[in-house]
C-alpha cells in the first residue's frame, strides 16, 4: 500500500465520522499530520497527499544576486584573483550588498565555473617560518631572470625585500648580474632607504667568495664598512630566503609572464618600477593579514629623523651620487653602460699590523700570501678576521682568539693585503709588554679524569679533584693559577713551564682579568657511610655509627674542623691533619658494597 493510499484512507475515514485521535492512532501519526492531510485533500484533492518539498519559500542570509555578480566580474578581469582577494577588494572598494565570505566567494566561483582546481604538489616537509619583528631589521637579497630584451637578450633583476613587512627595497634591473651591477643596486637602496641591520642571500658569486679562495668580495666590503651582518644560506635550502623567492613568483606571474619583449633597459625599469609601486602601495598581501607592505615599512632613521648615512667605495659613491643622510631616491639606469671592471684600488701605505677578513671555504682550508691556516669543514662559511704584522698571525671569530701562528709574511704581503681590503690593526689580541713579551692572559681548559690539563704542547698536571671540570687558567710569567669560571674562586696554583712564544700560541687566549681569590668559607663534600658507618675525608676516618652505614652525608670542610650534616643533627670534629681535599662528590658504591649493606641492615632488623 502506497503513501498516498494511506492518507487517503485516513481522510475518508475522518469524513465517515471517526475521530482524528483515533484515526492518528491507527496509522501511528500525530493528530497535526491527520489535519495537514484533510487541508490538502480539500485544496488539492488526490495530489495533495503526495510528498511535498520540506524547502523553505525564501533564505534571508542567501547571496544577492548583484554580489553575485560583482564576485564574477571581479574574477573575469582578474583571473589570478583568489577568493580571499576578491572578498578583500569587494570590502575595500564597495559592495551592493554585504560583503561575502572568503568560502562564499569560492563556492560561487565553483557554481559559475570560475574557479580551477589546481592540483598541489606534495610538500616536501615541514618548514619554520619567521619573520623579524621590525623594519630594516634584515633584507632578503637575491637575483632573477626572465626580462627578455628586443634584441633577444635576457636582462636580470637585482630583488631586496624586507623580510618584516615584505617591502621592495630594491628591484634593479640591469643588463649583466655582475659583482658591480648588484653592488650598485644595492647602493641605490641603502641610499634610498638607510642601511638595514643584517642582509640575508645565497652563496652566489656576486655576494660572497665562500666556495671560492675564501677573500672579500666587494659586497661583503660593503657590509663591513657599513655594519650590516652579512649572512649567507646553506648550500640548496631556497626556503631560507622564501620571502624575496615569493617576491619573485608574483613578479613573474603578475608581470613578466604577460608583458612579451621589452625595447630596452630603460622601459622594462619603468614597468618594474611601476609594478614594485603597485605591490608595495596597491597589493595586499595574505601573509601581513591583507595589509600592505608600506603601511608596516619604515625607513632606519637616525635621532634626527633623517636617513642613516651610507658609506660607499669611492667609485660607487661617484656613481650613486653623494650618499648623505638625505639623499634622495637616485637613478641609476646611466651606470648600465658603465664597464663592468672594477678600477683598482688606491694605494695604501704600509704602517704597522693590518687587519683583513676572510670566509673559511667548505674545505676547511684558508690561503693567505701563500699558506693555507686549518680551521676545519664545520666552519665552513664562518668569517674569520686575521691580524698580522711581520712576528705573528691572530685568527679570530666573533671576537675570540682561535689560533696563533709565527708570521710568514714580510712587509711587502703586508701592503698587498692592506690594498686587497685590508685595514690598519688595532691593538693585538694578545697583549704584550713593553719589551715584546706577552702579557698576563687567561684560557678555559676541561681537566681529565687524571687531573691533568694540555697547554701547548704540556700536559701539566692541575689536580684529581678537578677532573672532569672546565675550569680557567690565569698564566703569567712564573705561574698557572686554575680558578672557577663563575666565581673566580681559587683553586690550585702551579709553575709556569711554557716560553713566551708557547704562550702567543695558546688556542683561545685573552687578556686576563683580576686575579681569583680563595674561598673564605668551607668546602662541602659528600662520603658514602661504609658499612660499620665510618667515613674518610682528608685522610681521617669519622665514626658516624653503624645506624648510617650505607648513607651518603655532607661534610664541611674548614682548616681545623670537620662538619658532618647527620638525620640528628649536625657533629663537629677536630681536624687532626692539613691534607688537601681530592674529591668532593662520594664514589658509587660497588655491588658487593650495596649488597653487604642491605645484609648488614637486615641483620640490625633482626637482632
Amino acid at each position: 500500500m502506497s503513501v498516498v493510499e494511506q492518507r487517503y484512507r485516513a481522510v475518508l475515514a475522518v469524513k465517515a465520522g471517526d475521530r482524528v485521535g483515533e484515526v492518528a492512532g491507527r496509522m501511528g501519526v500525530s493528530r497535526q499530520s491527520v489535519h495537514a492531510w484533510l487541508r490538502r485533500y480539500d485544496e488539492a484533492g488526490l495530489s495533495g497527499l503526495q510528498d511535498q518539498s520540506h524547502r523553505p519559500d525564501s533564505c534571508p542570509h542567501q547571496t544577492s544576486p548583484e554580489v553575485e555578480a560583482a564576485v564574477c566580474e571581479l574574477r573575469r578581469e582578474h583571473p589570478r584573483w583568489g577568493a580571499r582577494r576578491i572578498a578583500f577588494e569587494l570590502g575595500r572598494n564597495g559592495c551592493p550588498g554585504p560583503v561575502p565570505s572568503r568560502m562564499t566567494v569560492y563556492r560561487i566561483l565553483a557554481r559559475h565555473g570560475l574557479h580551477v582546481v589546481v592540483k598541489r604538489r606534495r610538500g616536501r616537509g615541514d618548514y619554520v617560518r619567521w619573520e623579524r619583528s621590525r623594519p630594516m631589521e634584515l633584507w632578503q637579497m637575491d637575483i632573477v631572470g626572465g626580462i627578455i630584451l628586443a634584441d633577444g637578450t635576457e636582462a636580470k633583476v637585482v630583488t631586496g625585500v624586507d623580510d618584516h613587512s615584505r617591502f621592495a627595497v630594491i628591484a634593479k634591473v640591469v643588463r649583466r648580474a655582475t659583482g658591480r651591477a648588484v653592488c650598485l643596486a644595492l647602493a641605490e637602496g641603502l641610499a634610498r632607504f638607510g642601511v638595514p641591520e643584517e642582509l640575508l642571500t645565497d652563496n652566489g658569486k656576486q655576494f660572497t667568495d665562500r666556495f671560492g679562495k675564501g677573500g672579500e668580495v666587494l659586497f661583503d666590503r660593503i657590509c663591513r664598512e657599513n655594519g650590516v651582518v652579512h649572512r649567507l644560506t646553506q648550500p640548496a635550502s631556497p626556503t631560507t630566503t622564501g620571502k624575496v623567492e615569493r617576491f619573485h613568483q608574483t613578479l613573474r606571474r603578475e608581470l613578466l609572464d604577460d608583458a612579451g619583449l621589452f625595447a630596452d633597459l630603460a622601459a622594462a625599469q619603468a614597468a618594474v618600477n611601476a609594478f614594485r609601486h603597485e605591490y608595495n602601495t596597491d597589493r595586499p598581501h595574505q601573509s601581513l593579514d591583507m595589509a600592505f607592505p608600506a603601511d608596516r615599512f619604515r625607513p632606519a632613521t637616525g635621532p634626527d629623523q633623517r636617513l642613516m648615512p651610507v658609506k660607499l667605495p669611492g667609485f660607487l659613491a661617484d656613481a650613486v651620487g653623494e650618499a648623505a643622510p638625505t639623499a634622495p631616491p637616485v637613478d641609476l639606469t646611466a651606470m648600465a653602460a658603465v664597464d663592468d671592471h672594477e678600477p683598482p684600488p688606491p694605494a695604501v701605505d704600509y704602517r704597522g699590523p693590518v687587519e683583513f677578513d676572510r670566509v673559511v671555504p667548505p674545505s676547511g682550508n684558508l690561503q693567505v700570501a701563500g699558506k693555507q691556516f686549518w680551521l676545519g669543514s664545520a666552519r665552513s662559511g664562518v668569517t674569520v678576521r686575521f691580524w698580522a704584522d711581520t712576528d705573528v698571525i691572530h685568527l679570530l671569530i666573533a671576537g675570540a682568539r682561535i689560533k696563533s701562528v709565527r708570521s710568514h709574511l714580510s712587509v711587502t704581503d703586508l701592503a698587498m693585503l692592506a690594498r686587497n681590503g685590508g685595514r690598519p690593526a688595532g691593538p693585538s689580541p694578545l697583549p704584550v709588554d713593553t719589551a715584546g713579551r706577552p702579557g698576563v692572559v687567561e684560557v678555559e681548559r676541561t681537566v681529565s679524569r687524571s687531573g691533568s690539563v694540555s697547554l701547548g704542547q704540556h700536559i701539566l698536571l692541575a689536580a684529581e679533584i678537578l677532573g672532569g671540570r672546565r675550569v680557567g687558567i690565569r698564566i703569567d710569567a712564573t705561574t698557572l693559577t686554575f680558578f672557577h669560571l663563575e666565581t673566580r674562586q681559587l683553586l690550585r696554583t702551579r709553575p709556569n713551564p711554557l716560553t713566551p712564544d708557547e704562550v702567543i700560541r695558546l688556542r683561545g687566549a685573552r687578556p686576563a682579568g683580576p686575579p681569583p681569590q680563595p674561598a673564605t668559607g668551607p668546602t662541602r663534600v659528600q662520603r658514602r657511610a661504609s658499612n660499620s658507618g665510618v667515613v674518610m675525608v682528608v685522610g681521617q676516618k669519622i665514626a658516624l655509627g653503624r645506624v648510617h652505614a650505607g648513607k651518603t652525608v655532607t661534610i664541611d670542610v674548614t682548616d681545623t674542623t670537620l662538619t658532618v650534616e647527620c638525620d640528628d643533627g649536625p657533629r663537629t670534629f677536630r681536624r687532626t691533619n692539613d691534607q688537601p681535599i681530592r674529591s668532593i662528590k662520594a664514589h658509587r658504591p660497588r655491588k658487593t658494597d650495596l649488597a653487604a649493606g642491605v645484609g648488614a641492615q637486615a641483620d640490625r632488623a633482626t637482632q
